[in-house]
Parts: C-alpha cells; structure tokens; sequence
C-alpha cells in the first residue's frame, strides 16, 4: 500500500515540478524549431519568408510529436501560401481572387495554378498537389478521420516535389 502513495506523490511532485518550469519558461512566442527534417527537408526553404520557414518548422514540429492531423493541415497551409505567393511574384494575384478580393479555396487555386498560362507547372507537382489536398483537407474538415504517420510518410515525396516548384515559381529560390 505504501508504494502506491510514494507513486502518487511521485507522480503529484513530478506534475506540480513541470508546471512551474513551464510558467518559468514558456515556449517560444513566436513558434519552436523542429529538431528534425522528417517531413520537409528545411533547405527547401531557407531563406524564402520567416513564415514559410516558421510553416516547415511546425509541418516537421507537429510530425515529431505525433500530431498527425496538425502536420496535415500545415501542409495544406504551406501549399495555399506557395501558390499565393506565386501569383503575387508574377504579378497576377487578383485571377485568384474572388468578388470580394479574398483569395479562393485551395480546390480552385489548384486548379488555377495548374491551368496558368504564365508558366507551365510539372506534371508531377501537378498529381502531388492533389495527393497533399486530399489528406490535408479529410485532417482539417472530416469528423472521423484522423490522420495516422503513414499518411504523411506517403506525402513527404509529393511535398519536396511541390515545395521546390512552387518556390520556383514565386522566386523564393
């Protein structure tokens, strides 16, 4: 019996201990740096826009700690913003821009970058942005579904493919 109340105290100190470290040290304000590159290599982005290194580090923060679904939606957040910054790189920002001047839904700008005249995006950066829609839109927008470490695993290939063409396209890189 006693050495289920040590447990308990042990356990009670060891909560009560990190509650004061993180009032002590709270995490960065403006985001951590993931310890890892396991789902975007971060040279592929280094130096393009502190959000967009911010975005990498949270895609590969997220995945570290094995919140799956929030990786998801990152990524999802990385690929509207590369596109969007594309545009605005070119010039044409507002063809994808709807009545109200709010930028469309990542469905359309897909399809718009994929039909764009300006340029010609690659045929495999064109199949990856579909693959990286579909499992990011089912983390942010289906009830049931919850991304697993192997659904991202399967992404990390389409996300260098789209990374490095849409950062080439906004001339970021």
């Amino acid at each position: 019996m006693t050495e289920s109340l040590d447990f308990k105290a042990i356990l009670a100190k060891a909560k009560e201990l990190s509650t004061e470290i993180r009032a002590k040290a709270p995490p960065p304000e403006s985001g951590g740096v993931s310890a890892t590159e396991s789902v975007i290599y971060f040279s592929l982005v280094r130096g393009t826009r502190g959000y967009i290194e911010r975005l990498a580090h949270q895609i590969n923060g997220s995945y570290e700690s094995g919140y799956y679904d929030a990786c998801a939606v990152m990524i999802r957040r990385l690929i509207e913003t590369l596109i969007i910054e594309a545009y605005e790189a070119h010039g044409i920002s507002a063809t994808i821009k709807d009545t109200n001047g709010d930028f469309l839904y990542l469905r359309d700008l897909i399809l718009a970058i994929n039909n764009e005249a300006s340029w010609t995006i690659g045929r495999n950066a064109k199949k990856s942005l579909d693959h990286l829609k579909l499992v990011g839109d089912k983390s942010a927008h289906s009830r049931r579904f919850n991304a697993q470490r192997q659904d991202i695993d399967k992404l990390t290939s389409d996300l260098r493919d789209v990374v490095q063409e849409l950062s080439s396209l906004a001339k970021l890189k």
